[in-house]
């Protein structure tokens, strides 16, 4: 008969069985919402659902090259250990990836493999960061604070605005450079699909050389960019740019964080990879190496053959690109529509990655005081899901939401908008 351990107590933020970091470690606000999502579905009823940063394998399945290959490295065998910073053949594949794609050529040194993009931003944190160090981050942004938490980091946040695409400034961020040690960039950004301009980007760089400069002269450690690019195939008119190919000068203080999981709609095959200066790289991996963050060892060898057949990996990019863009436009294109009706909703245009910017100017309107309270208005009489930008870090309630297209459909999209617009019209007319 088995021992009955079901009174076992659960989880408390007050539990002092755990350390302080992890009791104030804050779960995922996304994971909660989708919690909300499948009750309703559960109960019968069809919900759109733009919250998640994931894709429909109904909707975007992996390229059929990739699925083929991982089968394949199955058959023949590679379920075995990889070497710590991946297999040899696709950190060669990566090498000329970034070549042929950004014009970059990395040292294989300067190459190591993770069991997806989140491993290797922990590695990049753990890496630079000892306790008390300063990383700066703008917001809204995905879980840079949370990782700033389990490193013991001193985090200096960066509130940025829509007219600046949510996209920090070499202003904004200015007063900072001089103490820190990491500064996190994304572009095409999670949450709000906006693209660093070229030239801000360029004079972030400029003056990140500029301070490091003046740091070798006096001993000091030099500021490290963390350039999260993992979505920049994902760009829909607007060039990608990097830090590298824009300022060379700062090829020894960039990490670029990447990976398949958004280019081939693979974020359950888990394979990415950091991109840098050996130096850096190399203490990456030995982290990587002692908490078992690599990729398997099958979805490694496929992925480098894969991305080795440039005559698929770019027909796949094209097909992916569009399918992404028609839903992104086919909502912006809503809520366009509803603006120019007078309603108070706005959108910035699609740029890149998969996801909307749209605000509901309502806060303060029919009781609702706060996002959430707008969202889940939303949910329950329009059943349009989508996720307030405070689950990214920005405090303020005014309104602005993320939107991600990569587990619906467009007609999903177009039914759901005439729900979303009577839902708004009724909130205006309540006293």
């Amino acid at each position: 008969m088995a021992l009955d351990l079901t009174s076992l107590p659960r989880p408390s933020r007050d539990d002092t069985t755990v350390s302080s970091m992890a009791r104030g470690l804050v779960g995922s606000e996304i994971l909660r919402i989708a919690a909300e999502i499948r009750e309703l579905v559960a109960k019968g009823n069809k919900v759109c659902n733009l919250t998640v940063g994931d894709f429909s394998p109904k909707e975007f399945p992996i390229p059929d090259g990739l699925r083929d290959q991982i089968g394949a490295a199955l058959q023949a065998g590679e379920t075995n250990y990889p070497p710590s910073d991946g297999v040899l053949d696709l950190r060669q594949a990566v090498q000329r990836f970034y070549e042929r794609s950004l014009g970059l050529k990395y040292p294989l040194e300067g190459i190591t493999i993770a069991g997806g993009a989140r491993p290797v931003i922990y590695a990049i944190f753990r890496a630079v960061l000892d306790p008390g160090d300063v990383v700066i981050y703008p917001v809204p942004s995905w879980n840079n604070n949370h990782y700033a938490h389990m490193l013991g980091a001193k985090s200096v946040v960066v509130t940025t605005d829509a007219a600046a695409g949510f996209m920090p400034t070499l202003a904004q961020l200015e007063p900072h450079l001089s103490t820190a040690r990491l500064l996190c960039l994304c572009s095409p950004l999670n949450p709000t699909g906006t693209m660093l301009d070229p030239e801000a980007l360029r004079a972030i760089c400029q003056r990140i050389v500029e301070e490091n400069r003046a740091r070798e002269g006096r001993g000091q450690k030099p500021l490290i960019l963390m350039y999260d690019h993992i979505y920049w195939v994902l760009n829909f008119g607007k060039k990608h740019v990097t830090p590298v190919a824009l300022v060379p000068e700062m090829a020894p203080y960039t990490v670029f964080v990447d990976g398949i999981s958004k280019a081939f709609a693979s974020t359950g095959v888990r394979v990415g990879w950091g991109v840098g200066a050996p130096t850096l790289i190399s203490r990456m991996r030995d982290v990587l190496g002692h908490v078992g963050a690599w990729a398997p060892k099958a979805e490694q060898v496929a992925t480098a053959r894969y991305l080795d057949d440039t005559q698929a990996t770019e027909s796949f990019l094209t097909t992916m690109r569009q399918r992404v863009e028609v839903r992104l436009d086919a909502l912006y294109k809503g809520f366009q529509r509803m603006k120019d009706a007078g309603l108070p909703v706005d959108a910035i245009a699609p740029q890149g990655a998969i996801y909307l910017t749209v605000r509901f100017d309502v806060v303060g309107r029919d009781g609702l005081t706060t996002n959430d309270a707008i969202r889940k208005r939303l949910l329950e009489k329009a059943r349009f899901a989508v996720v307030p930008f405070q689950a990214f870090g920005l405090a303020a309630d005014t309104g602005w939401f993320r939107l991600s297209v990569g587990a619906t459909s467009v007609a999903e999209i177009e039914e759901a908008l005439p729900r979303v617009e009577a839902t708004v019209r009724e909130i205006l007319a309540a006293k």
